[in-house]
């Protein structure tokens, strides 16, 4: 099978991630009540309709999240990893959290902060594992990106080849399936069988891109889009209520689920690789620092001044605000904070590994040589393929 080389930027991904907060932002602004104080039906009765469903941008995220983390990490060690997810998330974040925080004190219409603790915490976006509370409602999602990072990890410690992540799709997808029957919650919180389907397809779809389309991918891809379908109305009642949930058709959801899926696959087999907007790569840049911010400090000014600008003029300002702002972290947020923490990092790493002592009593493989050569030992079978003109030698 011939390996195809994959490009370093799809424009569609970035287009794609820019619709997914976009279905976000508007499910926060035009579907709940907060920030409006009573029903927004009555407010855009029409668009209300679509943006209940934009709580799905979420799954798509993660769809692209598992294509993205496969191509990342492919020729990478553990170190180079965990240095470019740490320089790409925590930059925004740092901005994200104290500056929400500061909104939500000033203005505390839609929440509130218990104590200053808790931002703290929150800085380390490892507050979901010790029950310390959200800043902002949205940071949920980045503790399930973490512990899918945690699993792609053991796939770099491994060797990240098409054999392994086959093998570590197969078992993720066996743990998924039975962790909510076999009673152990660790198991449970890092099977995480409500979004391992997306982070799933999305790894096989990036396969499809590398390597082409094959029925064993498709077939994976296939199994999961009928996993995902388990939970759907458990993630309609937790983001729209159980009253909603149980009266609303299901069949937007899984339209919805089933064109993400397909939007995905087109990129993977190519079917955008001509659209090259340069727009496209900027908007997919602000879409992590949009989502960051878009939720409390969004709803916060929509609430304050909702009785004082007309409801479109007010969503598509604070909308446009927000954009602005999130443009802004990104160019002069995460770009240099982002490279200082690279460098640091990977100063960090270097130091490590010149600090570590090799492994010594390091067994040598002599190996005998022919007659007709010199008779000088042979320590690696590098040597003996050079000497005699064989075949490469396997690299272990």
């Amino acid at each position: 099978m011939s390996q195809r080389r994959p490009a370093t930027r799809l424009a569609a991904l970035d287009g794609l991630r820019l619709v997914a907060a976009l279905m976000v932002v508007c499910y926060h602004y035009l579907a709940l009540s907060r920030p409006w104080g009573h029903d927004p039906a009555t407010i855009f009765p029409t668009l209300h309709r679509f943006a209940e469903f934009g709580w799905l941008g979420v799954e798509v995220f993660f769809l692209v999240s598992g294509f993205v983390i496969c191509m990342s990490v492919w020729g990478r060690s553990l170190g180079d990893f965990a240095v470019s997810r740490a320089s790409r998330l925590f930059p925004a974040y740092w901005v994200a959290v104290p500056l929400t925080a500061l909104v939500v004190k000033k203005w505390p219409e839609i929440t509130s902060i218990r104590g200053w603790d808790d931002v703290i915490v929150n800085l380390t976006m490892v507050q979901a594992g010790n029950n310390t509370k959200n800043v902002d409602d949205v940071y949920w999602t980045l503790f399930v990106e973490l512990k899918f990072y945690v699993l792609m990890a053991i796939v770099v410690l491994c060797g990240v080849t098409y054999r392994n992540l086959l093998i570590f799709i197969g078992v993720w997808t066996v743990a998924a399936a039975l962790a909510p029957s076999l009673g152990f919650p660790a198991l449970a919180a890092f099977a995480m069988p409500q979004y391992a389907p997306f982070f799933i397809a999305g790894i096989a779809f990036y396969l499809m891109r590398r390597f082409g389309q094959n029925a064993l991918l498709w077939g994976i891809v296939l199994f999961q889009l009928l996993l995902s379908q388990r939970y759907i109305h458990y993630r309609m009642a937790s983001n729209l209520g159980r009253v909603a949930a149980e009266h609303l058709p299901t069949w937007p959801v899984r339209l919805i689920i089933i064109a993400g899926f397909a939007v995905v696959g087109a990129i993977a087999l190519g079917v955008f690789d001509k659209i090259q907007w340069k727009w496209l790569s900027t908007a997919g840049a602000i879409t992590y620092p949009l989502y960051l911010i878009h939720m409390f400090i969004g709803m916060t000014l929509i609430h304050h001044f909702r009785n004082r600008l007309p409801a479109p003029v007010l969503v598509v300002s604070v909308i446009a605000l927000m954009m602005a702002t999130a443009w802004l972290i990104h160019r002069f947020v995460e770009r240099p904070v982002g490279k200082w923490i690279r460098n640091s990092m990977k100063r960090g790493i270097q130091d490590v590994r010149l600090n570590t002592p090799a492994r010594q009593h390091r067994r040598t493989r002599i190996v005998m040589q022919p007659s007709s050569l010199p008779a000088t030992p042979v320590k690696t079978e590098k040597d003996v393929a050079l000497l005699t003109g064989s075949a490469e030698p396997q690299v272990r």
